[in-house]
């Protein structure tokens, strides 16, 4: 409907309201009782007005449809009194939407909003309208390949699925939907997508949790994504581990080629449930996801660039919540409803989302083992995050609680772990380090670390939607910072990571995607201390990170080199034996269908 067009306006039976006159404006419909009755009336010379909602905007509308004909209930409670006109056989139509506080993280409720007419032409012209009206939104999708865990969260995958697939079906999206059926299927499907098989989709929908979700996201980047690698540990002036790293840094198509397939366990899409992103996670049974090509697909690709690369403005990746923590959708949503998620796919939501690329140069301290890439979209970690994965292998039977007792068997057993990492540093950033710290590598104190102020991102959040370009990590205004000692723990929040147990998340001022990740350092300490640090997430509003043994880091890029390889990293869920490797964020690599957490 053009702007500067007439309002179309038609007299029309409204079920549960009774007869009314159904206005098309430029921005939604709305509908006024010709029977004023209907929405007031008054008692003892007070005006009381009942809650009838009286219009609906095109954004929140999702779907409009004609209905078989039938009865049309004129019917409506008023205040006092109870008013019946008598029902009305028509020709229907049904629109589509859903009601919502703004600003409250609440559920999203789906509304249907029925009218009829006697004469079906009437009711055809409305529809047509309304769908021009809803097409000219070009942010909305039209074709989705949908991903569907069956078992994750305890079996949710398929129900949530048949929950919201009616809202796919009213939104006249188009669905190809495939179950998972093994341990990485998912990689595989999006990692063999030719280009014009990715391009006759508007986005990927994974129906499941972290887990899946970052099996979709490394097969979508594993050949798309064009990116120089971060600086090896070596490259910083650590122990030596050759010169490979640097002829491999230096591939612009930002892949390395690994002939170990069993380098990072996925999530299982038959025999467990999803992966809890902070304290818990699975190996798989089935086979191991490889997130790397030949060194002959690596020269091919050299030479052909892909002609889908990320980042772009178009495809955009959708999670439909069914795990068991579901921090992803948490922390961009700020709710865990199904049906809220769908609204956001479907109605063509958009927001840009920071994700870290994990570069593994060598799995253990002895082989010469060539490089291989992968990403995270939340988390990675490192000491006790990655232990309680390995241990809770060990009690797959015992379904999942086995995370709550391997997190409690790893915390009893301390384990602390010799490392050193590397940070960067700008010079612009407004925690500063004195010249004389970083060139000796010297710890900065607590209060040169702590944030001058605590900017949560929320919905539309304006830190996020700066065009602030991020300048190389290897320019002069960068700085790096060595830390060396024994860690409980190394954590790389790239979002706030909030779940039902860590409402805050591990850092609450995390934002989505302004091009940083926070690098968190617990060094070893008393066990009482290390539990008061984990319990602070528990609780909101509290400073978790407010200990002395705690570091907390801004930064865009990190390097790790451990001497041994006890424990293994933590990435969104999924296991990554590592004992060299270099981060780097990039920032709003990927486009997700929400619009922002509301807290």
């Amino acid at each position: 409907m053009e702007r500067d067009a007439p309002p179309l306006s038609s007299t029309l039976f409204m079920d549960g309201v009774g007869e009314v006159v159904l206005t098309l404006r430029p921005d939604g419909i709305s509908w006024k009782p010709l029977d004023a009755g209907v929405v007031a009336s008054s008692c003892l010379g007070m005006d009381f007005r009942s809650k009838i909602q009286t219009e609906i905007k095109f954004s929140d509308v999702y779907g409009v449809e004609l209905i078989d004909s039938g009865l049309v209930h004129n019917g409506s409670w008023n205040i006092g009194t109870f008013r019946w006109g008598g029902d009305s056989e028509a020709h229907r139509f049904v629109v589509h939407g859903f009601l919502g506080e703004r600003g409250s993280a609440s559920p999203w409720v789906l509304v249907a909003y029925t009218f009829g007419h006697k004469y079906l032409k009437i009711c055809q012209k409305w529809v047509e309208h309304i769908e021009a009206c809803i097409k000219n939104e070009p942010a909305r999708p039209r074709s989705l390949l949908v991903l569907v865990h069956p078992l994750c969260g305890k079996g949710k995958g398929r129900k949530s699925w048949d929950t919201v697939a009616p809202i796919f079906c009213r939104a006249k999206v188009q669905t190809k939907v495939t179950v998972t059926q093994r341990a990485g299927h998912a990689y595989n499907i999006v990692s063999s997508l030719s280009d014009r098989e990715l391009r006759s989709f508007d986005g990927i929908v994974a129906v499941g949790g972290d887990g899946l979700f970052n099996e979709v996201l490394n097969g979508l980047l594993a050949s798309r994504h064009e990116a120089s690698y971060p600086p090896s540990p070596t490259e910083l002036s650590f122990a030596g581990c050759g010169e490979q790293s640097q002829q491999c840094r230096d591939n612009t198509n930002g892949r390395c080629s690994s002939n170990d397939v069993n380098d990072m366990a996925s999530e299982t899409s038959l025999t467990s449930d999803d992966h809890e992103p902070l304290l818990t996670s699975s190996m798989p049974n089935g086979t191991d996801i490889p997130k790397s090509t030949t060194k002959n697909e690596e020269c091919n690709a050299a030479n052909q660039a892909p002609s889908t690369p990320f980042p772009n403005d178009w495809f955009r990746l959708g999670i439909i919540p069914a795990g068991s923590t579901d921090a992803i959708v948490l922390s961009t949503t700020g709710i865990r409803d199904p049906v809220t998620s769908a609204l956001n796919i479907v109605l063509g939501r958009k927001m840009l989302l920071d994700i870290a690329q994990v570069v593994r140069w060598k799995a253990s301290p002895s082989p010469r083992d060539l490089p291989s890439v992968h990403y995270a979209a939340s988390f990675a970690g490192y000491g006790f995050y990655g232990d309680v994965i390995k241990e809770s292998e060990k009690y797959r039977w015992m379904g999942p609680i086995r995370y709550d007792y391997a997190g409690t068997i790893v915390f009893l057993q301390h384990r602390s772990y010799e490392a050193e990492i590397a940070y960067l540093v700008e010079k612009a950033d407004p925690v500063t380090i004195p010249t004389s710290m970083a060139e000796t590598g010297t710890q900065p104190s607590q209060a040169l670390q702590k944030s001058p102020s605590r900017l949560i991102c929320c919905e539309n959040c304006a830190v996020c939607a700066e065009t602030a370009t991020t300048a190389n990590i290897y320019s002069e205004s960068s700085r790096w910072v060595k830390s060396k000692g024994r860690f409980l723990s190394i954590g790389a929040a790239i979002m706030s990571c909030r779940n039902e147990r860590a409402p805050d998340g591990l850092v609450a001022d995390a934002h989505l995607a302004d091009g940083f990740l926070h690098l968190i350092l617990v060094r070893d300490c008393p066990r009482p201390y290390y539990l008061w640090h984990l319990t602070q997430l528990t609780k909101k509003g509290s400073d978790p990170l407010n200990f002395k043994f705690v570091e907390h880091h801004k930064t865009r890029a990190f390097t790790f080199i451990s001497s041994q390889d006890e424990s293994v990293w933590n990435l969104d869920g999924e296991m990554l034996k590592a004992c060299r490797v270099s981060v780097q964020v990039f920032r709003g690599l990927i486009n997700l269908f929400a619009s922002g957490p509301v807290v």
